[in-house]
């Protein structure tokens, strides 16, 4: 944006509209301006910018601009004011403390309400179909000792306590806080979220979270897909005496998947197909899914289904091969050193436990075992100084030599590879196909996408954030922007159904994409800018965006007028 210097004199003003007015569009379809207006204080004549508007702001902001809270001001100034909801003085004092203060009038507000508003919203306005629910957990890792943050009650309302705690990012040397969110298995529309205290796991977190999924949908019937975690008595019999339906993983632990990978060794099920899809690779083969029922029901009484990979059961066959040549190999490099003349190891139990931590590490001690040599060498030295002669007396020094070799346990690899590309899947629903019950499944990836999306395109770390409550409230304003995200990506691929259309030239050099992102349908409206034309202070013309073909192909797939973009605010 360039200001005259002398009003005498011709000057250009730019005005960024970038994806704004997109977003803009989604938020009003929420209706999310009126219900922050409803649920944050007013604030006294001193305010300057409303909670409300300075909330939105750092929605819009996290959708668009990541920028951090200390630039949000420059960020703003770029754009039109009356886009932003705001004047060019409120835009002009735009601060970090004044967000700041924002954001703890969010946490003191009723953030449940003011949630359950929106998303009911989103829900009735888009026609997200909420029949079939995904739940997945990650972690926020933080940089920075966070001595605040200790889980102390504000309001009435607990903080989150960051801390150390199972770490998925594998930062076990960061402290974290742990992410909750679900989605529908439309659109992967999120529909609620809990930030959970840094050391919180993931077992007894399904029973509250599936309540607040019957409380906020007012009804129990939706079908609950989570991860193996979902798999206890606890979790799963608290929804199933409920009314409600789950799929999810069963672990390895339990003894209804050893029952039958040990029934795979002597029997051949019947596999039937149940899904197929292009190999990852030109020329690799298609990946196939088949599935069969679990002979026996689970020890709960409810229903197993196994399912088959051919991509996986490659992966697998390849996993432990590169595992045995491994361990192999540690055993190998480690007979070695005791060949040396100066070895460490002068025990049999030392090599033994050596042999054991070197499998261990390999992560193939199933199937790779060490046997320890010994070998008694004689060598022969004089009893005193001197040169020798035909009196001289030796003494005979023995000294045990180790050795190692590694064993292939074959009857394991035979046994593991009859179930290679297999895993079983759970559910009370006696209903669904086993075709449906690996469906449900297999959206799962999609909610990781959406915790992709927040840690790495939405920076979700607070950096820059101490304050516990507004850490709280930065994370519900991230929630909120995934939401937006998550509706402007669903109505584009919405509108390619709608129109028949199986890509559209949305990629650099108008390549096809199959499935546009928010990420790369907001990227090609960045350089879209208004300019105003001045002279003497006084405004002389406005030119207005000329929108290319993929620019308005876009805005008609998502049902927003080209005027959002060439008409003043």
């Amino acid at each position: 944006m360039s200001e005259p210097n002398d009003p005498n004199e011709f000057a250009l003003v730019s005005r960024t509209l970038g994806g704004l007015p997109i977003v803009n569009a989604v938020l009003a379809r929420l209706g999310l301006p009126a219900l922050l207006a409803g649920a944050l204080p007013a604030g006294d004549a001193r305010v300057k910018v409303s909670s409300a508007a300075a909330v939105g702001l750092v929605v819009t902001n996290l959708v668009l601009g990541r920028e951090p809270l200390y630039g949000l001001g420059e960020w703003a100034a770029r754009y039109d004011p009356a886009l932003l909801g705001l004047t060019a003085q409120e835009v002009g004092v735009l601060n970090d403390d004044r967000v700041g203060r924002a954001l703890e009038a969010l946490f003191d507000a009723d953030r449940a309400s003011l949630l359950t508003s929106v998303v009911l919203r989103a829900i009735s306005e888009f026609e997200v179909d909420t029949s079939q629910l995904h739940n997945d957990s990650t972690s926020i890792s933080v940089h920075g000792a966070y001595r605040d943050a200790v889980g102390t009650v504000r309001g009435g309302k607990p903080t989150p306590m960051i801390t150390f705690g199972h770490s998925k990012d594998h930062r076990p040397d960061l402290k974290q806080l742990v992410w909750i969110l679900t989605v529908s298995a439309d659109g992967a529309v999120p529909l609620a979220y809990r930030l959970a205290d840094g050391n919180t796991v993931d077992d007894p977190t399904h029973v509250p979270t599936w309540d607040g999924l019957a409380g906020l949908l007012g009804r129990s019937d939706f079908l609950y897909v989570a991860d193996s975690k979902l798999c206890s008595r606890q979790a799963m019999g608290h929804i199933d005496s409920r009314g409600g339906r789950f799929v999810t993983v069963l672990p390895r632990s339990r003894a209804e998947d050893g029952a039958f990978r040990d029934h795979l060794q002597t029997h051949n099920p019947p596999w039937t197909e149940a899904a197929r899809r292009p190999g990852s690779r030109l020329g690799e083969p298609d990946e196939v899914y088949s599935t069969t029922p679990a002979p026996l029901p689970s020890a709960e009484g409810y229903r197993i289904v196994w399912v088959h990979s051919t991509a996986k059961a490659s992966r697998d066959a390849a996993a432990r091969q590169a595992r045995i040549e491994a361990g192999v190999a540690a055993i190998e490099a480690l007979d070695a050193k005791l060949a040396g003349p100066r070895s460490r190891f002068k025990t049999h139990v030392t090599v033994e436990q050596a042999a054991t931590g070197a499998l261990t590490s390999a992560h193939a001690d199933r199937w790779v075992t060490a046997t320890v040599t010994e070998t008694l060498d004689k060598t022969y030295k004089q009893e005193r100084r001197g040169r020798p002669g035909p009196a001289t007396r030796y003494r005979e020094i023995s000294t045990t030599r180790f050795g190692l070799h590694s064993d292939i346990a074959r009857d394991r690899i035979s046994y593991d590879a009859a179930s290679d590309g297999c895993f079983p899947l759970i559910t009370n629903d006696r209903n669904l196909t086993d075709a449906q019950v690996l469906a449900a499944y297999r959206y799962q990836p999609n909610l990781e996408r959406r915790h992709h999306l927040l840690k790495s395109v939405q920076d979700a770390a607070p950096v820059l954030l101490h304050n516990p409550a507004r850490i709280a409230a930065l994370f519900c304003c991230q929630f909120l922007a995934l939401l937006v995200a998550a509706l402007i990506e669903r109505e584009v691929r919405t509108g390619m159904r709608r129109a028949a259309l199986h890509t559209i030239g949305l990629y650099p050099e108008f390549r096809d994409c199959t499935a546009p992102s928010t990420e790369r349908i907001l990227e090609i409206f960045a350089t879209v800018a208004r300019h105003h034309l001045h002279h003497n202070g006084n405004l002389m013309k406005t030119f207005e965006p000329e929108l290319t073909a993929q620019q308005l192909q876009v805005l008609d797939l998502m049902g927003i007028a080209p005027t959002a973009y060439t008409q003043l605010a």
